[in-house]
């Protein structure tokens, strides 16, 4: 079964330049970022996520909120792999799908086939899972013969809608996203709304970060409120 079990979850970063003993000088990130701490060598760190803890299961859509810098973004990541837990565990079962960055691993120089194997063996498909979903791939993108052509004489609407249909071109357990997407030329809007729309009902679990509170509320029956890293209220809607 899938689900993500986070339990005083933890991820710290160290700042370099500052040193601890003058830390009652720095302002920085006191009132948007996460906590400044100050370790036993005197090395100043800030605390992105302190003391997270929350679980999902499936059927679960959950919305993160909270003011820039709360950690809305660090804890997608997290759930990501991106970043490793600094304390606390972090236990996640079922196959993940991030759209954090869905140009990640693509290369300007290589053609948008190529770009398609290149992004989906860093999404983790095999050579036949990728074979078998290229042309579908290609008919969404709308790209005709440019899918032969190096991305770098691609549009910026053309890669996005490259990489939006490499992205969602399988089902995850999982689902990340940071705000909701918006694809492409506006001829292209539509389609992509469907296609994301189908994408996300195909997860089990839905995560994501969004200032949209209407957005939040139409989408998500969980809502998780952080705050400088810490968990302010986490309640169903």
């Amino acid at each position: 079964m899938s689900f993500i079990e986070a339990n005083n979850l933890e991820v710290a970063f160290q700042v370099y330049g500052v040193d601890g003993r003058s830390l009652k000088k720095v302002t920085l990130g006191l009132f948007t970022g996460g906590a400044l701490g100050v370790d036993s060598n005197h090395r100043v760190t800030i605390k992105a996520l302190d003391d997270v803890s929350f679980s999902c299961k499936p059927g679960d859509r959950v919305g993160i909120v909270g003011h820039n810098g709360s950690g809305k973004t660090t804890l997608l990541k997290a759930l990501a792999g991106i970043y490793a837990p600094t304390g606390g565990s972090l236990r996640i079962n079922g196959t993940v799908a991030s759209m954090l960055s869905i140009t990640l691993g693509m290369e300007a120089d290589a053609t948008g086939m190529e770009n398609i194997h290149l992004r989906g063996a860093l999404m983790g498909y095999t050579k036949k899972q990728i074979s078998s979903l290229a042309d579908e791939i290609i008919e969404f993108s709308d790209l005709g013969s440019y899918i032969y052509m190096p991305m770098r004489t691609y549009s910026s609407g053309m890669m996005m809608r490259l990489a939006f249909g490499i992205s969602t071109s399988v089902t995850a357990d999982i689902l990340l996203m940071d705000e909701w997407m918006s694809v492409g030329d506006e001829q292209f809007t539509e389609k992509a709304e469907k296609r994301l729309a189908l994408f996300i009902d195909r997860a089990k679990i839905l995560v994501i970060a969004s200032h949209n509170h209407g957005l939040i509320g139409s989408l998500c029956n969980k809502v998780i409120h952080l705050e400088h890293g810490k968990i302010k209220n986490a309640d169903p809607l």
